[in-house]
Formats: structure tokens, C-alpha cells, sequence
């Protein structure tokens, strides 16, 4: 899926769909994944894996710099002749490359690469101080959380790129304060006993709010957060959950709303965001269920579900574009497979240090799995053409 110029969106089962180009939301999302699977080769010593990982990382954001404007903000559809697509500037972008620069910021150790990351990364906050649309403010939330915590770390980088660092600490603990406080203010705004949640309706990427409202919670200790937090992500759980006991993604023919949700069809992204917002859920209060919950959602990819079948193909870490009410689509894209991907990745966190639960609860996780898993990332996104 990826050749010299990026991640291409779409595919034809398995076969990249050139005519459809590239989007920058794709090869944003790309460049957080290789980091996070770049941190587990490292501690396992998967030289090999990580040589070929950093090399993905280059391509990643080599996409990002060019197509971020003089005035910070990403440009998202790009041709497959590398033509920039007209477009209305996109808040759910700009939030996401600003989280995986913030990522990678955290996670690099080369000082070039982190000057090289640290320019882009600063305008693309710039221009998001002034988002409006609740995902968007959500993913710079979150990743201005993750780079104040990084900042007060032990190993905290002061001789890497220092001007930085001090941006991060003068101005970010107010992006959090601002940020989570307009999602409460959506969220009281919009909440009632039967309808915990931030708008009128659940449609795509839902549980990035609670996420991003845990994250700052994890960050300052601020109970309201929390709170609301726990409340949007339990009400979303609700609305996720099949009479049979399995998650069910709310399908995106009509999404939902106060007294309907729509059950076709269901996209990976969904539980994917659901599993980085219950890890974190877990982190943040030491409730058990929401770990469950991370093994629960790598299960659907497996064949938890409501057609009872695999969605994700552990052999080339590929997976399925949605769940029909026919079974699967069978084109297997960028978001998709980075969907099944991060999950691991989750999954991976939450039990890594506790096989016994995630034998008892079947997840898969442990060191030889993760060195097939390590592979597999760079085959779905990583399989390289010219």
C-alpha cells in the first residue's frame, strides 16, 4: 500500500487503487502506527524490523511536510499524480497529523529527524489552536497531553530541539484546558439520562472524545474530565454493544441517534477507536472492565461479530473495509488495516505484562506472536512499490 510518494487510500482487495491517490489522514495515521510498532521492535531487538519501520516513517512524513500549507494546515486528498484535490480545509486532519507528529516526537531519537519534526509540528499547532469541530479538538487535546507528559519525563529530550520543548510547556497546558473544557461544554450541552453524548447524534470516530477527555484527565487530575469521560465512553459502549453480548459498531447508514441506531454497515475504525479510548479508560481509573474491553475488540477483528467472520487476515495484517449486512467488503484500505493494526497495538499494552489475563480473556498477545505481528505491519502498510 504504500510506494515512494505515500500510503494510497484505497484498494482493490488487496491491491493498492492508484486512481484513488492519497490522503493525508491515511499516511497521518500511518506515521503514529509504524512509531508505535517501531517501539516494540526496539525492545525486543527486531533490528530488522525496525530498519525497515524507520524507513516507512520517512515516506510517512516526508507526505506530511509537503502537504502542509505555509499558514500550518495539512492539505488532505492528494492525486495519485501528486495534484493537491480541491477541498474544504479539514479540522478531523489537521487533528490527526498533529497527534502523530506529536507521536512521533515522543518516540524518535535521531536529533535531524526531530528538528525536521519539531517545524512542522509546531505550525500544524498554530493552525489548530482555532479548530471547531469536536474530533479534530479532541486529537489535539490528546496530543498535546502526550507531549506534556513526554516533557515532564525522566527522560525528557532537553538537548533536542529545546525551543520546542519550551512551546510545549508555555502553551499547551492551556490547549488542554481549553480543549477539554469545550468538549464538556459540548457534552452538557447535549447530554441527557438516556443520551450521554457530546452532539445530537454517534456517527464516525466516536470514542476519540471520551479519549481525548481521559488523556487530559490522566495529564491534570481534573475530576469533571473524568467524569465525563467515563459517562460518554459507557453511553457509547451501550450503543455499541449486540443483544448476543458482542460489539457492533454503529453502522454508518444512519449512525445514531436518541431512540435508533443503525446496525449496517460497521467500519474497523470504530472499534479501533474504541480500543485506544478503553485502554486508556483503564489507565486513567484502574477499572478492569475497560481492559476487557480492549481484548473485546480485537476479538470482533477475529470473528466476534455480528456475521460471525474474520475481518482481519493475521498472515499480512490486512483487513476488510466494513461489515455488511452481505458479510465482508473484501477491499482491504489504509484505514481499515490501520484499524486492526493499532488495536494490536492496544491489546499488546493493556496485557503485555499479564499473559495470564489475556489468556483467560483470548487475546492474543506475547513475544512470538509480536514478532509475526511486527512483520505484519510492515507488509499491509509497508508492502513497498515503485
Amino acid at each position: 500500500m504504500t510506494d515512494d510518494t505515500g500510503l494510497i487510500e484505497h484498494a482493490i482487495g488487496r491491491i493498492p487503487r492508484r486512481q484513488e491517490g492519497y490522503s493525508t489522514d491515511d499516511n497521518a495515521r500511518a506515521f503514529w502506527l509504524a512509531y508505535e510498532w517501531l517501539h516494540y521492535a526496539r525492545e525486543r531487538g527486531l533490528e530488522a524490523e525496525a530498519a525497515d519501520l524507520a524507513r516507512l516513517i520517512d515516506i510517512y512524513f516526508a507526505f506530511l511536510a509537503w502537504v502542509q500549507k505555509p499558514d500550518g494546515w495539512f492539505h488532505n486528498n492528494v492525486s495519485y499524480d501528486r495534484r493537491f484535490e480541491l477541498e474544504v480545509p479539514s479540522d478531523d486532519c489537521q487533528g490527526r497529523s498533529v497527534y502523530a507528529l506529536a507521536v512521533g516526537m515522543c518516540e524518535e531519537r535521531d536529533p535531524a529527524r526531530l528538528t525536521a519534526y519539531a517545524q512542522v509540528l509546531r505550525r500544524g499547532f498554530e493552525a489548530a489552536f482555532g479548530l471547531t469541530h469536536a474530533r479534530g479538538v479532541a486529537h489535539v487535546v490528546a496530543a498535546a497531553a502526550r507531549l506534556l507528559r513526554h516533557a515532564e519525563g525522566a527522560d525528557a529530550p532537553e538537548d533536542a530541539v529545546p525551543e520546542f520543548w519550551a512551546f510545549v510547556r508555555q502553551r499547551l497546558p492551556g490547549v488542554v484546558e481549553r480543549g477539554a473544557r469545550d468538549l464538556v461544554s459540548r457534552f452538557e450541552a447535549h447530554a441527557r439520562s438516556d443520551w450521554p453524548w457530546f452532539e445530537d447524534r454517534m456517527t464516525y470516530d466516536n470514542a476519540v472524545m471520551p479519549w481525548a477527555l481521559f488523556e487530559a484527565y490522566a495529564l491534570t487530575g481534573e475530576a469533571r474530565w473524568k467524569e465525563v469521560a467515563k459517562a460518554s465512553l459507557d453511553g457509547l459502549l451501550a450503543r455499541m454493544r449486540a443483544p448476543e453480548g458482542w460489539l457492533r459498531p454503529i453502522g454508518n447508514r444512519g449512525f445514531a441517534a436518541p431512540g435508533f441506531t443503525a446496525i449496517w454497515d460497521q467500519q474497523p475504525l470504530e472499534i479501533a477507536q474504541l480500543a485506544i479510548a478503553c485502554e486508556s479508560a483503564w489507565r486513567a481509573t484502574g477499572d478492569e472492565a475497560y481492559r476487557r474491553l480492549t481484548a473485546e475488540c480485537q476479538r470482533w477483528f477475529y470473528g466476534e461479530n455480528d456475521k460471525g467472520v474474520p475481518m482481519a487476515d493475521p498472515t499480512d495484517g490486512s483487513c476488510c473495509d466494513g461489515l455488511t449486512p452481505q458479510g465482508p467488503n473484501l477491499n482491504r484500505g489504509a484505514e481499515s488495516t490501520w484499524s486492526y493494526l493499532i488495536t494490536e497495538i492496544h491489546v499488546e499494552r493493556a496485557f503485555a505484562h499479564d499473559l495470564e489475563a489475556a489468556r483467560a480473556l483470548g487475546a492474543w498477545v506475547g513475544v512470538p506472536r509480536h514478532t509475526l505481528a511486527s512483520a505484519r505491519s510492515r507488509r499491509a502498510l509497508g508492502g513497498f512499490h515503485r
